[in-house]
Protein backbone atom coordinates (compact mmCIF):
# COMPACT_ATOMS: atom_id res chain seq x y z
CA UNK A 1 0.00 0.00 0.00
CA UNK A 2 2.25 2.57 -1.20
CA UNK A 3 1.40 6.28 0.00
CA UNK A 4 1.77 9.09 -2.22
CA UNK A 5 5.65 10.11 -0.21
CA UNK A 6 6.67 6.83 -1.10
CA UNK A 7 6.47 8.15 -4.87
CA UNK A 8 8.78 10.43 -3.86
CA UNK A 9 5.93 13.10 -3.69
CA UNK A 10 6.12 15.76 -0.63
CA UNK A 11 3.07 17.45 -0.31
CA UNK A 12 3.02 20.72 1.79
CA UNK A 13 5.18 22.41 4.50
CA UNK A 14 3.67 21.64 7.41
CA UNK A 15 4.98 18.30 9.51
CA UNK A 16 2.71 15.30 9.40
CA UNK A 17 2.05 13.90 12.53
CA UNK A 18 3.51 10.32 13.20
CA UNK A 19 0.96 7.79 11.43
CA UNK A 20 0.50 11.04 9.06
CA UNK A 21 -3.29 10.20 9.28
CA UNK A 22 -6.63 11.13 11.19
CA UNK A 23 -5.40 8.98 14.16
CA UNK A 24 -2.96 11.19 14.91
CA UNK A 25 -5.81 13.08 16.68
CA UNK A 26 -5.29 11.16 20.78
CA UNK A 27 -8.23 8.94 20.98
CA UNK A 28 -9.54 9.28 17.33
CA UNK A 29 -9.93 5.20 15.72
CA UNK A 30 -11.21 4.26 12.40
CA UNK A 31 -12.48 0.89 11.34
CA UNK A 32 -13.43 -0.87 7.76
CA UNK A 33 -15.79 -3.30 6.54
CA UNK A 34 -15.12 -4.20 2.86
CA UNK A 35 -17.34 -6.44 0.84
CA UNK A 36 -15.68 -7.74 -2.13
CA UNK A 37 -17.34 -10.37 -4.19
CA UNK A 38 -18.28 -11.24 -7.65
CA UNK A 39 -20.77 -8.67 -7.52
CA UNK A 40 -19.64 -6.40 -5.35
CA UNK A 41 -16.96 -3.71 -4.62
CA UNK A 42 -18.27 -1.30 -1.66
CA UNK A 43 -17.68 -1.21 2.37
CA UNK A 44 -18.41 0.55 5.13
CA UNK A 45 -15.95 3.01 6.77
CA UNK A 46 -16.38 4.26 10.59
CA UNK A 47 -14.62 7.13 11.92
CA UNK A 48 -14.89 7.22 15.89
CA UNK A 49 -13.88 10.36 17.82
CA UNK A 50 -13.75 8.60 21.16
CA UNK A 51 -15.44 5.74 22.37
CA UNK A 52 -17.83 7.48 24.28
CA UNK A 53 -19.22 9.88 21.68
CA UNK A 54 -22.86 9.29 22.62
CA UNK A 55 -22.09 10.48 26.27
CA UNK A 56 -19.28 12.80 25.55
CA UNK A 57 -20.00 14.78 22.82
CA UNK A 58 -18.00 16.44 20.60
CA UNK A 59 -18.14 20.18 19.23
CA UNK A 60 -18.45 19.57 15.73
CA UNK A 61 -19.17 21.29 12.45
CA UNK A 62 -19.66 20.67 8.49
CA UNK A 63 -19.65 22.51 5.73
CA UNK A 64 -21.60 21.95 1.47
CA UNK A 65 -19.01 23.08 -0.57
CA UNK A 66 -21.08 20.87 -3.56
CA UNK A 67 -24.76 19.47 -2.38
CA UNK A 68 -24.81 16.80 -4.59
CA UNK A 69 -25.02 14.17 -2.29
CA UNK A 70 -27.45 11.62 0.19
CA UNK A 71 -25.61 12.49 3.32
CA UNK A 72 -27.67 12.04 7.06
CA UNK A 73 -27.19 13.87 10.07
CA UNK A 74 -25.96 17.55 9.12
CA UNK A 75 -28.94 19.40 9.50
CA UNK A 76 -28.49 18.92 13.53
CA UNK A 77 -24.72 18.70 13.21
CA UNK A 78 -25.11 22.54 11.47
CA UNK A 79 -27.66 23.98 14.15
CA UNK A 80 -26.28 22.75 17.40
CA UNK A 81 -22.51 22.13 16.54
CA UNK A 82 -22.26 18.70 18.07
CA UNK A 83 -21.52 15.36 17.09
CA UNK A 84 -23.02 12.42 18.94
CA UNK A 85 -22.41 9.26 17.54
CA UNK A 86 -19.26 7.50 14.97
CA UNK A 87 -19.07 9.12 11.65
CA UNK A 88 -20.03 6.04 8.81
CA UNK A 89 -18.98 6.18 4.72
CA UNK A 90 -20.69 4.10 2.47
CA UNK A 91 -22.27 4.45 -0.59
CA UNK A 92 -25.49 6.19 -1.65
CA UNK A 93 -27.96 3.77 -1.73
CA UNK A 94 -26.73 2.23 1.48
CA UNK A 95 -27.23 5.58 3.84
CA UNK A 96 -30.28 4.40 5.22
CA UNK A 97 -29.11 1.00 6.12
CA UNK A 98 -25.87 2.01 7.71
CA UNK A 99 -28.07 4.69 9.95
CA UNK A 100 -30.26 2.88 10.91
CA UNK A 101 -27.30 0.46 12.57
CA UNK A 102 -25.80 3.56 13.86
CA UNK A 103 -28.76 4.11 15.52
CA UNK A 104 -28.56 0.19 16.88
CA UNK A 105 -25.03 0.81 18.02
CA UNK A 106 -25.91 3.83 20.18
CA UNK A 107 -29.34 2.25 21.61
CA UNK A 108 -26.98 -1.20 22.65
CA UNK A 109 -24.52 1.28 24.17
CA UNK A 110 -27.15 3.48 25.85
CA UNK A 111 -28.39 -0.69 27.15
CA UNK A 112 -25.17 -1.28 28.61
CA UNK A 113 -25.40 1.98 30.18
CA UNK A 114 -28.16 2.29 31.71
CA UNK A 115 -29.48 4.73 29.81
CA UNK A 116 -32.76 4.85 28.21
CA UNK A 117 -32.41 5.99 24.15
CA UNK A 118 -34.85 8.75 23.36
CA UNK A 119 -33.24 10.13 20.12
CA UNK A 120 -30.10 10.41 18.29
CA UNK A 121 -28.47 11.86 15.47
CA UNK A 122 -26.57 9.39 13.42
CA UNK A 123 -23.84 11.39 10.80
CA UNK A 124 -23.49 9.17 7.54
CA UNK A 125 -21.67 10.26 4.56
CA UNK A 126 -21.64 8.68 1.07
CA UNK A 127 -20.76 8.63 -2.63
CA UNK A 128 -21.50 6.43 -5.76
CA UNK A 129 -19.92 3.57 -6.11
CA UNK A 130 -22.10 2.45 -9.31
CA UNK A 131 -19.32 1.96 -11.92
CA UNK A 132 -18.10 -0.84 -10.03
CA UNK A 133 -20.44 -2.29 -7.19
CA UNK A 134 -23.94 -3.21 -8.00
CA UNK A 135 -25.20 -0.94 -5.81
CA UNK A 136 -29.29 -1.34 -5.87
CA UNK A 137 -28.40 -4.36 -3.91
CA UNK A 138 -27.25 -2.62 -0.74
CA UNK A 139 -25.16 -5.22 0.78
CA UNK A 140 -24.16 -3.02 4.08
CA UNK A 141 -26.13 -2.79 6.69
CA UNK A 142 -25.57 -3.83 10.22
CA UNK A 143 -23.27 -6.54 10.50
CA UNK A 144 -21.00 -4.65 7.99
CA UNK A 145 -21.08 -1.23 10.38
CA UNK A 146 -20.45 -3.80 13.42
CA UNK A 147 -17.48 -5.37 12.07
CA UNK A 148 -16.25 -2.02 10.83
CA UNK A 149 -16.44 -0.53 14.51
CA UNK A 150 -14.92 -4.03 15.83
CA UNK A 151 -11.72 -3.64 13.77
CA UNK A 152 -11.58 0.21 14.39
CA UNK A 153 -7.89 1.39 16.06
CA UNK A 154 -5.60 3.99 15.21
CA UNK A 155 -3.55 2.02 12.55
CA UNK A 156 -5.79 1.40 9.28
CA UNK A 157 -5.58 0.74 5.97
CA UNK A 158 -5.82 3.05 2.74
CA UNK A 159 -6.80 2.86 -0.90
CA UNK A 160 -9.79 0.43 -2.12
CA UNK A 161 -10.91 -0.66 1.32
CA UNK A 162 -14.27 -0.13 3.15
CA UNK A 163 -16.38 2.27 1.89
CA UNK A 164 -13.55 2.98 -0.72
CA UNK A 165 -13.69 -0.34 -2.52
CA UNK A 166 -15.61 0.77 -5.08
CA UNK A 167 -14.63 4.48 -5.28
CA UNK A 168 -13.32 6.02 -8.99
CA UNK A 169 -11.10 9.13 -8.59
CA UNK A 170 -9.91 12.07 -11.13
CA UNK A 171 -10.93 8.84 -13.64
CA UNK A 172 -8.40 6.46 -12.12
CA UNK A 173 -9.33 3.78 -8.64
CA UNK A 174 -9.82 5.87 -6.29
CA UNK A 175 -10.98 4.83 -2.43
CA UNK A 176 -9.99 6.33 0.89
CA UNK A 177 -7.15 8.36 2.14
CA UNK A 178 -5.88 9.92 5.47
CA UNK A 179 -3.16 12.28 6.62
CA UNK A 180 -2.38 15.30 9.32
CA UNK A 181 -0.73 17.98 10.00
CA UNK A 182 0.73 18.90 13.56
CA UNK A 183 0.95 22.88 15.00
CA UNK A 184 1.85 24.94 17.84
CA UNK A 185 -0.59 27.54 20.02
CA UNK A 186 0.33 28.55 23.50
CA UNK A 187 3.19 26.20 23.73
CA UNK A 188 1.37 22.98 23.21
CA UNK A 189 1.29 20.73 19.62
CA UNK A 190 -1.76 19.94 18.24
CA UNK A 191 -2.99 18.01 15.07
CA UNK A 192 -5.07 18.24 12.55
CA UNK A 193 -6.25 15.29 10.77
CA UNK A 194 -8.27 14.51 7.28
CA UNK A 195 -9.96 11.49 5.96
CA UNK A 196 -10.87 11.64 2.77
CA UNK A 197 -13.30 9.01 0.75
CA UNK A 198 -12.53 10.47 -3.06
CA UNK A 199 -14.63 9.43 -5.86
CA UNK A 200 -14.55 12.59 -7.71
CA UNK A 201 -12.70 14.99 -10.05
CA UNK A 202 -11.52 13.91 -13.79
CA UNK A 203 -8.26 12.89 -15.33
CA UNK A 204 -7.67 16.25 -17.44
CA UNK A 205 -7.56 18.36 -14.42
CA UNK A 206 -5.19 15.88 -12.44
CA UNK A 207 -2.93 17.77 -10.42
CA UNK A 208 -0.24 16.04 -8.68
CA UNK A 209 2.33 18.50 -7.10
CA UNK A 210 2.38 20.63 -10.15
CA UNK A 211 2.63 17.90 -12.20
CA UNK A 212 -0.34 17.22 -14.70
CA UNK A 213 -0.11 13.21 -16.28
CA UNK A 214 -4.20 13.06 -17.24
CA UNK A 215 -3.43 13.41 -21.03
CA UNK A 216 0.07 11.15 -20.84
CA UNK A 217 -2.40 8.52 -18.87
CA UNK A 218 -5.40 8.57 -21.33
CA UNK A 219 -3.05 8.66 -24.48
CA UNK A 220 -1.11 5.33 -22.63
CA UNK A 221 -4.94 3.78 -21.85
CA UNK A 222 -5.64 5.43 -25.71
CA UNK A 223 -8.82 6.87 -24.64
CA UNK A 224 -9.89 10.15 -24.06
CA UNK A 225 -9.87 12.13 -20.87
CA UNK A 226 -12.76 12.64 -19.41
CA UNK A 227 -13.33 16.11 -18.67
CA UNK A 228 -16.82 16.01 -16.24
CA UNK A 229 -16.22 16.68 -12.45
CA UNK A 230 -18.41 14.58 -11.28
CA UNK A 231 -18.65 11.86 -8.14
CA UNK A 232 -18.39 13.53 -4.73
CA UNK A 233 -15.82 13.11 -1.97
CA UNK A 234 -16.61 12.87 1.49
CA UNK A 235 -13.41 15.00 3.68
CA UNK A 236 -13.89 14.28 7.94
CA UNK A 237 -11.28 16.54 9.61
CA UNK A 238 -10.83 16.15 13.05
CA UNK A 239 -8.52 17.97 15.56
CA UNK A 240 -7.63 19.05 19.34
CA UNK A 241 -7.79 21.86 19.17
CA UNK A 242 -9.90 23.74 21.37
CA UNK A 243 -12.46 25.36 18.97
CA UNK A 244 -15.93 26.86 18.75
CA UNK A 245 -18.22 25.19 16.59
CA UNK A 246 -17.97 28.84 14.25
CA UNK A 247 -14.37 28.21 14.27
CA UNK A 248 -14.26 24.53 13.67
CA UNK A 249 -16.70 25.10 10.86
CA UNK A 250 -13.82 27.91 9.14
CA UNK A 251 -11.12 25.39 9.63
CA UNK A 252 -13.76 22.41 7.33
CA UNK A 253 -14.28 25.19 4.59
CA UNK A 254 -10.50 24.87 4.33
CA UNK A 255 -10.53 21.25 2.78
CA UNK A 256 -12.37 22.60 -0.40
CA UNK A 257 -8.68 23.71 -1.15
CA UNK A 258 -7.23 20.75 -0.82
CA UNK A 259 -9.59 19.60 -2.94
CA UNK A 260 -8.95 21.97 -5.51
CA UNK A 261 -5.20 21.38 -5.27
CA UNK A 262 -5.44 18.14 -6.99
CA UNK A 263 -7.23 19.44 -9.64
CA UNK A 264 -11.21 19.42 -8.75
CA UNK A 265 -13.77 22.16 -9.68
CA UNK A 266 -16.66 20.61 -7.82
CA UNK A 267 -18.45 19.93 -10.84
CA UNK A 268 -22.45 19.77 -11.42
CA UNK A 269 -22.54 16.01 -10.23
CA UNK A 270 -20.04 16.00 -7.17
CA UNK A 271 -21.40 15.93 -3.62
CA UNK A 272 -18.37 17.56 -2.01
CA UNK A 273 -18.85 17.52 2.25
CA UNK A 274 -16.43 18.71 4.81
CA UNK A 275 -17.01 17.38 8.37
CA UNK A 276 -15.46 18.22 11.53
CA UNK A 277 -15.02 17.94 15.22
CA UNK A 278 -12.78 18.50 18.06
CA UNK A 279 -12.19 16.43 20.37
CA UNK A 280 -10.59 18.66 22.78
CA UNK A 281 -14.24 19.13 24.45
CA UNK A 282 -16.74 16.65 26.17
CA UNK A 283 -20.02 17.93 26.08
CA UNK A 284 -22.22 16.36 28.87
CA UNK A 285 -25.79 16.15 29.32
CA UNK A 286 -25.20 16.78 33.00
CA UNK A 287 -23.01 19.37 32.62
CA UNK A 288 -23.70 22.84 34.02
CA UNK A 289 -26.19 25.24 32.64
CA UNK A 290 -23.59 27.93 31.69
CA UNK A 291 -20.85 26.21 30.41
CA UNK A 292 -17.12 27.57 29.73
CA UNK A 293 -15.27 25.90 27.09
CA UNK A 294 -11.61 26.89 25.90
CA UNK A 295 -11.35 28.27 22.23
CA UNK A 296 -8.27 29.54 20.17
CA UNK A 297 -8.04 32.96 20.03
CA UNK A 298 -9.50 34.27 16.46
CA UNK A 299 -6.33 35.46 14.65
CA UNK A 300 -4.33 32.34 15.63
CA UNK A 301 -6.74 30.48 13.43
CA UNK A 302 -4.52 30.52 9.95
CA UNK A 303 -1.97 27.36 10.81
CA UNK A 304 -5.48 25.55 11.21
CA UNK A 305 -6.41 26.54 8.07
CA UNK A 306 -3.48 25.50 6.46
CA UNK A 307 -2.93 22.49 7.78
CA UNK A 308 -6.85 21.66 6.79
CA UNK A 309 -5.84 22.47 3.11
CA UNK A 310 -2.36 20.40 3.24
CA UNK A 311 -4.08 17.30 4.96
CA UNK A 312 -6.83 17.36 2.56
CA UNK A 313 -4.63 17.31 -0.49
CA UNK A 314 -2.88 14.48 0.97
CA UNK A 315 -5.65 12.46 2.17
CA UNK A 316 -6.55 12.51 -1.93
CA UNK A 317 -3.17 11.88 -3.19
CA UNK A 318 -3.08 8.92 -0.55
CA UNK A 319 -6.25 7.69 -2.29
CA UNK A 320 -5.25 8.02 -5.36
CA UNK A 321 -1.45 6.37 -4.13
CA UNK A 322 -2.25 3.82 -2.12
CA UNK A 323 -5.32 2.45 -4.66
CA UNK A 324 -5.02 -0.79 -7.02
CA UNK A 325 -6.82 -1.52 -10.53
CA UNK A 326 -10.39 -2.82 -9.50
CA UNK A 327 -12.37 -5.00 -11.92
CA UNK A 328 -16.22 -4.06 -11.84
CA UNK A 329 -19.15 -6.33 -11.61
CA UNK A 330 -19.85 -6.31 -15.45
CA UNK A 331 -15.91 -6.11 -16.16
CA UNK A 332 -15.53 -2.54 -16.17
CA UNK A 333 -11.74 -2.68 -15.45
CA UNK A 334 -10.60 0.82 -13.23
CA UNK A 335 -6.86 1.06 -13.61
CA UNK A 336 -5.09 2.74 -10.82
CA UNK A 337 -2.23 5.43 -10.14
CA UNK A 338 0.37 3.02 -9.41
CA UNK A 339 0.31 1.63 -12.94
CA UNK A 340 1.62 5.30 -14.10
CA UNK A 341 4.57 6.26 -11.45
CA UNK A 342 7.12 6.49 -14.56
CA UNK A 343 4.47 9.49 -15.61
CA UNK A 344 4.89 11.19 -12.61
Amino acid sequence: MPLIREYGLIPGRMPPGPRNTLADVPGVAVGHCTVRTPGHNTGVTVILPRADIYFKKCTAAAHVINGYGKTAGLVQVEELGQLETPIALTNTLNVGLVSDALVQYTADACAAHGTELRSVNPVVGECNDSTLNRIAERVVGRAEVYRAIAAAGPDFAQGCVGAGTGMICHGLKGGIGSASRRLTADGRTFTVGVLALCNHGCLEELNILGRRPGAAIAARQQAAAKTDDVGSCILVLGTDLPLSSRQLGRVVRRCGVGLARVGSYWGHGSGDIAIGFTTAHALCADAAEVETLPHLREDRLEPAFLAAAEAAEEAVLNALAAAEPTTGYDGTVCHALCEYRDLL
